[in-house]
């Protein structure tokens, strides 16, 4: 069973991201990269699950808030405008090899990648209908 650790993650203009521990509560570990006030703080989860007919179900859950300064009658602070959110979650019979949950996890992550696939490019960034 890994440790909840640290982990680095790299945004679109090559900017690292550390994402820090921050609790482990009813099955469900936050990691959590400090935006300076708390409702800045860029947020990932992870759970898994396990149903009664031994599916298991990883979920990896990230919001990620922007914020700005708000100045109202002179005093000045921080507002949240907006969250981005993405859910990507796995599911798995019992039976499953550990290579086959490895090629699944690299597909995924290959089928998300929009250096290598425009279709991703097209429909997430830029935000068009497929058709």
């Amino acid at each position: 069973m890994p440790q909840l650790s640290p982990i680095t993650l790299t945004d679109a203009k090559g900017t690292s991201h550390v994402f820090k521990p921050r609790e482990i509560s009813s099955g469900v570990a936050t990691l959590i990269e400090s935006g300076g006030v708390p409702i800045a703080d860029r947020r990932i989860t992870m759970s898994m699950t396990r149903n009664n007919n031994g599916r298991n179900k990883p979920v990896y859950k990230f919001a990620f808030p922007v914020v700005d300064n708000a100045v109202v009658n002179g005093v000045t602070r921080p507002t949240v405008l907006r969250t981005h959110y993405a859910e990507v979650s796995f599911n798995f019979d019992s039976t499953s090899t550990a290579e086959e949950r490895d090629n699944m996890l690299v597909l995924v992550k290959h089928a998300l990648d929009g250096n290598e696939n425009g279709l991703v490019v097209g429909h997430v960034i830029n935000l068009e209908g497929l058709y």
